[in-house]
């Protein structure tokens, strides 16, 4: 009986473990998604204020 029980378990931990890894990958392609369009709005928003709007560049003054 007791090797059943454990069957049954190790059956429903590797049905847990896969839909977790389901669960996972479908998070990093949403992530990726977001991650591109935010690169996106960032090169339009740079481009449409020359550079100015995203507060990347630091600016180096020089002392003459």
């Amino acid at each position: 009986m007791g090797a059943v029980v454990s069957c049954f378990r190790s059956i429903l931990q590797t049905i847990g473990a896969c839909l977790m890894a389901i669960v996972n990958a479908i998070g990093s392609i949403f992530q990726a998604i977001i991650s591109g369009i935010v690169a996106l709005f960032d090169i339009i928003i740079s481009c449409l204020t020359c550079g100015k709007g995203g507060g990347r560049r630091r600016r180096t003054t020089s002392a003459v």
